[in-house]
């Protein structure tokens, strides 16, 4: 098991690091598996950047991270595994910084009352959220979730920056493109073999 002195060396070489691929440390662990170890790292992007972390990004972020974990003496001896990863949309949103990432998105929100309010995120200040319409300070919010929607129709950017969001993968019109034409190659082998 990690000792909380490596846990704070590991984070001050991950910072760093992540933040070269123009990201956050989301969370860091160290678990023991077997004679390894399992480094786990989440990152994600800053609150004022809007969409999915890019592969890209975590691919530099990872490689940026294993480079300094080679330079550094802080893993010690015993073999471990490095896994870097983003949060996944069905993250849960516990801070600030989660909320403002999801504005825009329909979330569930956990109120500290008990109950739970469906809506979408409009707003997040210092003192609270707003969930269509309904103004919540902080110490009502217990915590919350995005809800996924796929294919929902596109909708301006609440900050008037940046694109739409929508849940499906992205893909570029070449990429469309290629993937509608394989599907009409499939339907007329299909059709010329009947």
């Amino acid at each position: 098991m990690a000792t909380t002195s490596q846990v704070e060396r590991l984070r001050e070489l991950a910072v760093p690091a992540v933040g070269s691929a123009g990201l956050v440390l989301e969370e860091l662990t160290v678990t023991p598996v077997g004679r390894r170890r399992l480094l786990r790292v989440t990152v994600d992007l800053p609150e004022d950047v809007r969409g999915g972390v890019p592969v890209d990004a975590v691919a530099v972020a990872s490689q940026a991270l294993s480079q300094a974990l080679d330079a550094s003496d802080v893993m010690g001896e015993v073999p471990y595994v490095l896994e870097v990863s983003s949060p996944g949309v069905d993250r849960p949103l516990t801070q600030a910084r989660h909320w403002k990432r999801a504005r825009g998105r329909l979330v569930v929100v956990r109120l500290t009352s008990g109950g739970q309010l469906t809506g979408r995120l409009s707003e997040v200040t210092d003192t609270g959220i707003v969930v269509d319409g309904t103004a919540l300070s902080w110490g009502e919010v217990a915590g919350g979730r995005v809800e996924v929607e796929f294919g929902r129709p596109e909708e301006p950017d609440p900050d008037g920056e940046g694109e739409a969001l929508d849940d499906e993968d992205d893909l570029d019109d070449e990429d469309e493109d290629d993937m509608h034409d394989e599907q009409d190659d499939e339907r007329d082998d299909a059709e010329g073999s009947a």
